[in-house]
């Protein structure tokens, strides 16, 4: 089958990507998930007015508020999640030399 293989019969959905200025965060945590898991930070972002919510072993975040950022995340019904691992500092190619 040309294009990629399916599981199932479901499609898969496509990872939607958001970049903008990172407005607030706040940190909720550590979180104990199960005996002999890490700890887990819960984030909360709001970015260009939207808010997500990212979940990690990280105490503290590579970016900070104010910060041109990029990020893939999902939509669920509880809200939108950043993936693990995507979210960084956004380069701006004009001001790259």
């Amino acid at each position: 089958m040309a294009g990629g293989f399916r599981r199932g019969n479901r499609q898969r959905t496509p990872k939607l990507e958001a970049r903008g200025e990172l407005q607030s965060m706040e940190r909720e945590g550590p979180f104990k998930e199960w005996l002999g898991m890490p700890d887990l930070y819960r984030y909360q972002l709001v970015v260009d007015g939207e808010a997500y919510s990212y979940q990690t072993e990280d105490a503290e975040l590579p970016v900070q508020v104010g910060d041109r950022v990029v990020f893939r995340y999902k939509e669920t019904k509880a809200g939108k999640w950043v993936d693990r691992n995507s979210l960084g500092k956004a380069i701006d190619p004009s001001t790259y030399q």
